[in-house]
């Protein structure tokens, strides 16, 4: 099979010839990745075709004016999230910093400036899609549809899930507001594209290690109707749709199933009611799957033995009747050996073969 027959066999659920394969690496071992294989530090899809990644995403990136202001070492999205960045022991991130709209009413909320739909460049997704037609092509990513990570970058977590439990209207403006350019965003790409993207991409972090993050009343108030919108569209136009969702979130999978949505990713093994041979056997057959293979165990902290075992053993709880592609639950971290990393996709590649 070819990456996007081997993808969307998986997708529906149906065995492929192999388990498709997908990446996700911080910036520092992506650059050691690179310069592993002697690659120029630029050369992504290189490194791409070396791993065997059976997945490329596309997107009609934002052409218009800048509408905030630049401030000092901070980088600015479209929406306004700022970030600076912040250095640990093994490298970096670009962490979420100010949250200028904490306290914000509706009317600040409706003076926020928000990115324009007419100006995305559709042209160069349709590019974008053409270069990859071999591939598996997805439109969106975690954050697309996201709302509670996605406001709470703007104006907190913490205020973000007292809005949705007292329907605070700034709030739900806010979250509505950037939604409502996303999913049209979202609509005229598809359109654009009709034909050439096979799958759509969403994402809400639903749950923590121990347990959900909100209850499943409130999900059902007012997360599901948000994303089922989503969910239709792609639909429309005959597409499946995957969901990312961090921590434990099996409890909002029969939702998920009713939604329409065909697959999940991150299935975090550590959290609860997250371990994969409890996600094949309660929701296998009627789920697919993506992920599974954590970034905070042995492909972190093992040997390269460990590495092997630890992606062997998950394959063989996950590969029985298809539907899984095997991915970091999370971008790959800097902690994790350039050695073990090789020897998960080597592995992938190697023991995925139905």
């Amino acid at each position: 099979m070819k990456s996007k027959e081997r993808v969307l066999t998986a997708l529906a659920r149906q065995q492929p010839d192999r388990v498709p394969v997908n990446y996700l690496a911080n910036p520092g071992i992506d650059r050691r990745l690179k310069d592993h294989y002697g690659l120029a530090s630029d050369d992504t899809e290189g490194l791409r075709k070396i791993l065997g990644v059976d997945f490329r995403e596309v997107e009609a990136p934002y052409v218009g004016p800048p509408l905030h202001a630049t401030i000092g070492g901070r980088r600015i999205d479209m929406f306004g999230i700022r970030t600076r960045w912040v250095e640990h022991e093994s490298g970096g991130y670009w962490d979420y910093c100010d949250f200028p709209l904490r306290d914000a009413d509706e009317e600040t909320v409706d003076r926020w400036p928000m990115p324009s739909p007419d100006d995305f460049d559709y042209d160069l997704l349709l590019r974008s899609c053409s270069r990859f037609q071999e591939y598996g092509v997805f439109y969106g990513n975690p954050g697309l549809a996201d709302i509670i990570n996605s406001a709470g970058m703007i104006r907190t977590m913490e205020q973000v899930l007292v809005d949705l439990v007292t329907d605070d209207p700034a709030g739900l403006r806010l979250i509505d507001s950037r939604l409502g350019v996303q999913l049209e965003v979202m609509s005229r790409s598809l359109e654009k594209a009709k034909g050439l993207i096979d799958f759509v991409w969403l994402g809400e972090d639903l749950g923590t290690q121990r347990g959900p993050t909100i209850g499943l009343d409130l999900y059902r108030k007012h997360i599901r109707p948000r994303h089922q919108r989503f969910v239709d569209v792609a639909k429309s136009f005959g597409l499946p749709v995957i969901i990312h969702s961090c921590g434990s979130s099996s409890w909002a999978f029969e939702d998920f199933i009713e939604m329409g949505i065909d697959a999940v990713d991150t299935l975090q093994p550590e959290a609860k009611d997250m371990a994969p041979d409890f996600l094949k056997k309660r929701f296998g057959g009627r789920l697919a799957f993506h992920g599974c293979i954590s970034t905070a165990g042995p492909v972190a902290y093992g040997t390269v033995a460990e590495t092997v075992a630890y992606v062997k053993k998950t394959l063989e709880i996950m590969m029985p009747g298809g539907g899984y592609c095997v991915a970091p639950t999370h971008d790959l971290q800097d902690n994790s050996p350039t050695e073990n990393v090789v020897a998960l996709y080597e592995t992938a590649r190697t023991f995925g073969v139905y």
